[in-house]
C-alpha cells in the first residue's frame, strides 16, 4: 500500500461543519420527507387497486331492511302509526336478513291493534323496505310483546279478548307463538294459554 502523499494536518472545507451547513441539510432532509409523504399515499393506493381489478371486492354482510322507511298496510283514519317493535334474522335461509316489525295506529290512550311485518330489502340501492308478508292483521285486535327471532322462526306473545265486553286496557287472553318459513309461507304454531297462567 502506498503511504498517501497528503500531509495530516490538511483541512478539508467539508470535514468542520458550520451552522449553516446544518440549516440546508436540515431542510433538504424536510422536503425529501414531505415529498415521501405525498407520493406514498398514490403509490399505496395504486398496489392494490391493481391487484383486486381481476378479484372481487369482498362484500360486508348486507343490513336489515329499515322498519322507518316502508309503506304498511294500515288504515290510521288520518293518525300516523309508530313501530313498537322489531327484530331481525334470516327467515328463509338466503343469507340477508329481513325484519320483523309490530306496527300500530298511534292512539292517545288503550291498547291500539298491532299488526306483524316481514320486511325485506328495497329493489334497488336507497330503495324503501317492502312488506312481503302480514304475520298478524290489526284487524284480530291483539297486541304483540316479546318479539324476537330464533333459529329462523319468529317468536311473539300475542295479547286479546275473549270477548267484545273486555275492556281495550286489559286483555285477558296470551298466545305464544311462531312462524317458519317452510314450503314457500310461514307457517304458524300456537300454544294458546289462559293469561297470566
Amino acid at each position: 500500500m502506498q503511504p498517501s502523499a497528503a500531509p495530516d494536518t490538511v483541512d478539508l472545507a467539508h470535514t468542520h461543519a458550520r451552522p449553516l451547513h446544518w440549516l440546508a441539510t436540515a431542510t433538504a432532509t424536510a422536503a425529501v420527507v414531505a415529498l415521501a409523504g405525498t407520493l406514498s399515499p398514490e403509490a399505496a393506493e395504486a398496489g392494490p387497486a391493481t391487484a383486486s381489478a381481476s378479484a372481487p371486492a369482498a362484500a360486508g354482510p348486507a343490513a336489515a331492511p329499515d322498519p322507518g322507511t316502508a309503506d304498511y298496510p294500515l288504515r290510521c283514519g288520518g293518525a300516523g302509526h309508530r313501530v313498537a317493535r322489531t327484530a331481525t334474522g334470516d327467515l328463509d335461509g338466503d343469507e340477508k336478513p329481513e325484519t320483523v316489525a309490530v306496527v300500530h295506529c298511534e292512539a292517545g290512550s288503550g291498547t291500539p291493534p298491532a299488526g306483524v311485518y316481514v320486511l325485506t330489502a328495497g329493489r334497488g340501492d336507497g330503495a324503501p323496505a317492502r312488506v312481503v308478508a302480514t304475520l298478524v292483521d290489526p284487524r284480530e285486535q291483539r297486541s304483540v310483546t316479546g318479539l324476537a327471532i330464533r333459529d329462523g322462526a319468529v317468536r311473539a306473545t300475542l295479547l286479546g279478548y275473549s270477548s267484545p265486553d273486555v275492556p281495550s286496557c286489559c286483555p285477558d287472553q296470551k298466545e305464544q307463538v311462531s312462524w317458519e318459513w317452510t314450503g314457500g309461507a310461514f307457517v304458524r304454531t300456537t300454544g294458546a294459554t289462559a293469561f297470566g297462567a
